[in-house]
């Protein structure tokens, strides 16, 4: 029994292994590639690009999200802070579901591990749903429930990675090239990308683990009968319903849930079934809780029902449109296997971006990125700002609060856009 018991840890800590060695080049990456454009892309500017729910600015919204980081948790601090500053909330919702299902890791990651269909679904799906929630949005989210989502928006609140989905790093002036090459952009995209690490390092390694345990040790007799693989017709339709149910229990977001998503191809669950469950990041329980402390229980619930909605349509579209265009995968063959080095391009990549990485770490270190990783789980609004208006000074850095000038500027410790003090004097109606 022990030894049994033995084997199966194993065996789940080499699939993980296996797993993990097969994605490690792409994600490293995927990250390198999202933190130059976060590096070139003000944060500052994409509220004002983000006025209403039109077909522009909802277009603008998933390109803006699709260059942004692919961390869940930051997504969703990031959309809290663009409707703060005046974007329209379908918008900025759009703007999250972007941040998470269109992005360059997501589709290169879903390609090394089950394959460049389901790459091709992501991004097809991710526009889709986006469509469906704008349409689904003008249909019920009222005034009351935009007026009862701002009022609770404006609150202060911590939540997990909130400091890291505010951040703006952003190099600004001169061609695209030269602001990337510059001192500054170099800095700016090392810390992107650790911070990028940082806050998705915990789902990443959660998914791969649930992803071995599951392999080693849930039959697959069991997940065929769970997903109905038995009854093809009925499986497309189950499929999108349960994924995004399977999802929301697994506790796992961001990139962490594509190896789940591989596990679950290879177990029987319909090609709809997979996009569906891997959109349903935006809805995990500790997602969820935030939408609570960002919006209120009622808009959270509202955000919960309408997600879902959203997932699961843009799922069932994803299943016949493939379907009908033939490129559905006939086999079930994800790369969910144990861990077995070999010298071939998978390892030359691995060996050649975990250099890269190295060189990005280096200088995230010498830069002061430790001390703004400590600062990642604190909201930014107002926390610099009244640490200068106390010292008198005019603007301050959200980051280094000690840095403080009286004219506009950039933090000389991480290249922040310095940020107006917040005067802090007593509540109106106090006597």
């Amino acid at each position: 029994m022990v030894a049994s018991v033995g084997d199966r840890i194993v065996d789940s800590l080499s699939f993980a292994g296996g797993m993990t060695w097969e994605i490690l080049w792409a994600l490293i990456l995927g990250f390198a590639l999202s933190a130059v454009v976060q590096a070139v892309v003000s944060k500052s500017e994409i509220s004002r690009l983000l006025p209403d729910d039109s077909p522009r600015s909802l277009s603008i919204a998933c390109g803006l999200g699709a260059a942004s980081s692919s961390c869940s948790y930051a997504a969703v601090a990031l959309a809290r802070s663009l409707f703060r500053k005046g974007a329209n909330f379908t918008a900025a919702m759009a703007f999250e579901f972007a941040s998470t299902n269109l992005v360059i890791e997501l589709g290169i990651v879903l390609a090394l591990l089950i394959g460049w269909q389901f790459t091709a679904a992501e991004f097809v799906g991710g526009i889709l749903m986006v469509a469906i929630l704008a349409l689904v949005f003008r249909a019920f989210l009222s005034p009351t429930l935009v007026d009862m989502a701002r009022r609770n928006a404006e609150r202060q609140v911590r939540s997990y990675m909130q400091g890291h989905g505010e951040m703006d790093m952003s190099v600004q002036g001169g061609s695209i090239l030269s602001r990337v090459a510059s001192s500054q952009g170099y800095t700016a995209i090392s810390h992107f990308f650790v911070m990028d690490w940082a806050a998705i390092f915990v789902d990443i390694a959660g998914g791969l683990l649930i992803a071995g345990v599951l392999a080693a040790s849930v039959p697959d007799s069991f997940w065929r009968s769970f997903f109905l693989a038995g009854h093809p017709l009925a499986a497309k339709v189950w499929g999108p319903f349960i994924g995004p149910v399977v999802a929301m229990f697994s506790f796992v977001c961001s990139i962490g849930n594509v190896p789940l998503a591989a596990v679950l191809w290879n177990g029987g669950i319909s090609f709809g079934g997979v996009a569906a469950f891997v959109f349903a990041d935006l809805i995990v329980l500790p997602i969820l809780n935030i939408y609570r402390k960002y919006y209120g229980g009622t808009v959270s619930l509202f955000l919960l029902g309408t997600f879902y909605l959203s997932m699961v349509g843009a799922g069932l579209i994803v299943e016949g449109l493939f379907q009908a265009v033939g490129i559905v995968p006939t086999t079930r063959h994800a790369k969910v296997e144990m861990a077995a080095v070999h010298w071939n391009y998978t390892t030359a990549l691995d060996i050649v971006f975990l250099l890269v990485a190295a060189v990005l770490a280096v200088r995230f270190l010498r830069t002061g990125g430790p001390a703004m990783l400590r600062m990642m789980n604190q909201p930014m609004d107002g926390r610099a700002g009244h640490a200068a208006h106390d010292a008198g000074a005019a603007f301050s850095c959200p980051m280094h609060p000690e840095v403080r000038q009286d004219h506009p500027g950039r933090c000389p410790k991480c290249g922040m856009e310095l940020e107006p003090a917040v005067a802090t004097g007593r509540p109106e109606g106090r006597g």
